[in-house]
């Protein structure tokens, strides 16, 4: 019997489902570079090299992790970007001096050591029941809400229009054309939605005035990666140690997704498969600074992605990466995508996140809660886990100096 995630597809169905995915996550891929690089103090046509780099190598690390090599690779439906978990410490790397090379040679080091102790993090599968990745997929869905929310009210608070009933609406037509094609629309309509949402909701933006193609055309058509284009590689012992704990945030991130894709395409994730992502995973992040890029993790909207529709194919996301690494090598095709607007996101990432928790929930329906711990495990790891999402603050100890005259209070934070 073929296995899910080995389902092949017709070409044009791959490749039209992989732009689905590329849509999903497009946002976030190139948030990352954009922060770091106006960070550095980069140009603009800086910033846009970060950025192609990033797809790039999103793209490459997304193919090695669907299609695999002997070693390297889960072999599942999962899509492998730039992760946010690292940004705060390479911006910290960047203004202290150092610039990108410090934080390309910590990133270079720190994914080698994360390359070796990824067979010690596979083993931990057999701590993980139901109990435990169901909760696990349900606080994953539950604290990406608030970046569909972010997306629906505009994408950034300093710009215009921030939380208008302009941006709301177009997140909600969006949110509506999904829900209306899942519900009357056939298996082939079902399985595109989101990607037809996406493209509608981005058509009315245009004819209101919120989406741009204007700029679409300028610039280069077709620009090969470079290869350390901002230096050779700087090793900081200090900056190295810091990404190696990002690096173990990493793998942590990482796992948790190849044991949410597993549980939604329905087939076994074992130690072995989980330390060959997990290799796969550091690889690509150990080579993306020689692309100018930055360190690799699981998307986990496009795990609610292979929910929502159905398609559980590897060679769907790998149709994705084909896609990705296009767009890295024409930034023609990235600028066409960069031009769908944040609401658009947020009213299909409303779906798309959603969907992560409610397969985290039906995980946990198989649980049983008679006379035992399940119930107050759930429930405590549950709550504990969206404390960051709800109060943002709690990890960060505030300090209340009154003034002399007992009127006023000056209040300062220290980050721990």
């Amino acid at each position: 019997m073929v296995r899910p995630e080995d389902t092949r597809y017709p070409a044009g169905k791959s490749f039209a489902w992989g732009l689905q995915h590329v849509f999903t996550m497009y946002g976030g891929i190139i948030a990352p570079p954009l922060i770091i690089g106006a960070a550095a103090g980069l140009s603009a046509a800086a910033l846009g090299m970060l950025v192609t780099a990033a797809l790039f190598v999103s793209g490459c690390a997304t193919l090695l992790q669907s299609l695999g090599v002997p070693g390297f690779g889960s072999r599942l439906p999962l899509v492998q970007g730039v992760s946010f978990a690292g940004v705060a410490t390479m911006v910290t790397l960047v203004t202290g001096g150092g610039g990108l090379p410090v934080v390309f040679g910590a990133v270079i080091v720190s994914s080698l050591i994360g390359l070796l102790i990824a067979p010690l993090f596979a083993h931990i599968i057999r701590f993980f029941p139901p109990v435990v990745t169901g909760t696990v997929i349900t606080v994953i869905g539950l604290s990406l809400i608030p970046v569909a929310a972010r997306w629906a009210m505009g994408g950034n608070p300093a710009a215009p229009g921030w939380g208008s009933p302009g941006n709301i609406g177009l997140a909600a037509l969006t949110l509506a054309v999904v829900l209306l094609l899942n519900r009357f629309g056939n298996g082939a309509i079902k399985r595109v939605a989101v990607l037809a949402a996406m493209v509608l909701g981005t058509l009315f933006a245009a004819l209101s005035g919120k989406a741009h193609f204007s700029t679409v055309l300028n610039g280069d058509w077709v620009a090969l990666p470079g290869v350390l284009s901002f230096g050779m590689p700087v090793f900081d012992v200090a900056a190295i140690l810091s990404m190696t704990l990002i690096v173990l945030v990493l793998l942590t991130e990482t796992t948790a997704g190849l044991i949410a894709i597993g549980e939604i395409v329905g087939t076994p994730v074992d130690g072995k498969r989980i330390a060959s992502g997990l290799r796969a995973d550091m690889l690509t992040s150990a080579l993306s600074p020689l692309f100018n890029s930055f360190p690799q993790s699981a998307f986990a909207q496009n795990i609610g992605l292979v929910a929502i529709t159905g398609i559980k194919s590897r060679y769907v996301v790998a149709a994705g990466g084909v896609i990705l690494v296009l767009l890295g090598c024409l930034p023609v095709l990235g600028r066409i995508v960069a031009a769908v607007p944040a609401p658009v996101l947020g009213g299909a990432g409303v779906v798309l996140f959603g969907t992560v928790a409610a397969s985290g929930i039906r995980t946990l329906a198989k649980v049983e809660y008679r006379e035992n711990m399940n119930l107050v495990v759930v429930a405590t790891s549950i709550a504990f886990g969206m404390i960051p999402v709800v109060v943002p603050s709690f990890y960060v100890e505030q300090l209340y100096e009154r003034c002399t005259s007992g009127d006023c209070i000056i209040q300062s934070d220290i980050k721990r």
